[in-house]
């Protein structure tokens, strides 16, 4: 019998307050499950602005323990309402000082699965990213869901190929791809960075941008999000590249193996020969 996963992005704009970003992204969440989507990515740092354009402590606020803290409760009781895993990046706090740019993963019985923390952290004008977050610990862990194994790679992280890989090699089969980019930086490989690592690791990644231009800075949120399938070919359009859009497609999940089966590239792996990989 044929495994289809019904799968949902969310790319949007910031509503001015943390409290109103939380309720549209519930309130798209029960848009999504009545379309019949059983997992959701949210962008990266869902509920606030982008404020890694400015270099200000009082975005620290934003911050919130995980999985103890009050948006990580209230997402397990939504996915264990809807029946939907939920990926949730937020800015997690392990004491003041100590911050993270986190992932949660919750199962679709409201269980709390892991979190993944962004590993590569840029400092470059209009995102100055490490005033804000420490570079991630726990590796790359993927999520034995109800709708697969799912892992997460979060916004610049994408530019490293070994990461990608060892999400490969650990299971994955879809890696959702939360991010922040904008316009005239990164557009036009947005376009196919994400495409060439579903490629090259065979599995499917789901990428979502935000949209707009924030009060924070100029950076100029394109959307375009997408998912992309272990040939590289987007399932479906993208993502408007002004306005906020759900996106909810089928994932053919036995298209994993078969593309695997023509393309042995786990099997013609070279580890003994990559020692450079790890040398400064």
């Amino acid at each position: 019998m044929a495994r289809t996963v019904r799968a949902a992005l969310l790319q949007t704009d910031w509503t001015g307050d943390k409290g109103s970003m939380i309720d549209k992204h519930e309130a798209q969440a029960r848009e999504a499950a009545k379309q019949g989507a059983q997992v959701m990515c949210f962008q990266e740092l869902f509920y606030g602005p982008y404020f890694c354009q400015v270099q200000e402590p009082e975005y620290y606020s934003y911050t919130e323990p995980i999985p103890d803290g009050p948006t990580t409760k209230r997402f397990q009781a939504l996915a264990k309402e809807l029946g939907m895993v939920l990926v949730l990046p937020m800015y997690e706090i392990v004491q003041p000082g100590l911050y993270y740019n986190t992932a949660a993963v919750i199962d679709a019985d409201g269980k709390y699965l892991g979190k993944y923390r962004k590993q590569h952290i840029p400092q470059v004008k209009g995102f100055w990213e490490k005033y804000y977050f420490t570079p991630g610990s726990g590796g790359y862990p993927v999520f034995d869901t109800a709708v697969g194994k799912v892992g997460v790679y979060i916004c610049y992280d994408r530019h490293f190929p070994e990461g990608w890989r060892a999400l490969g090699l650990n299971g994955a089969e879809i890696v959702f791809n939360p991010s922040a980019t904008s316009r005239g930086l990164s557009e036009y490989i947005w376009k196919i960075e994400q495409p060439a690592a579903a490629v090259a690791n065979i599995y499917y990644v789901g990428a979502i941008n935000r949209v707009g231009i924030e009060p924070l800075g100029d950076d100029d949120f394109y959307g375009q999000s997408y998912f992309v399938d272990p040939e590289g070919k987007f399932v479906g359009n993208q993502g408007d590249a002004h306005k906020p859009e759900l996106i909810v497609r089928d994932l053919d999940m036995d298209k994993i193996k078969t593309v695997r089966d023509r393309w042995a590239f786990y099997r013609d792996r070279r580890p003994d020969a990559y020692d450079e990989l790890v040398e400064r």
